[in-house]
């Protein structure tokens, strides 16, 4: 049987957590900031867990994750 490949993609935006989840990074904290408050784009700096009807997916894309 061959390897399977990841998803290169996927491979750079999420993380494996301890008990099987998946973690990403938030979105919108790439350009037109000047418009966001420091407040917003301090908390868009956090890492969140990916959403449980997400991670079937994720798995399938990540297999040696």
């Amino acid at each position: 049987m061959p390897k399977l490949k990841s998803n290169r993609g996927a491979a750079k935006r999420f993380r494996r957590t301890g008990k099987g989840g998946f973690k990403r990074g938030q979105s919108h904290l790439n350009h037109i900031l000047t418009k966001k408050s420091p407040k917003r784009k301090r908390q868009l700096r956090s890492m969140e867990q990916v959403a449980e009807s997400d991670v079937k997916s994720i798995r399938r894309m990540l297999p040696y994750s």
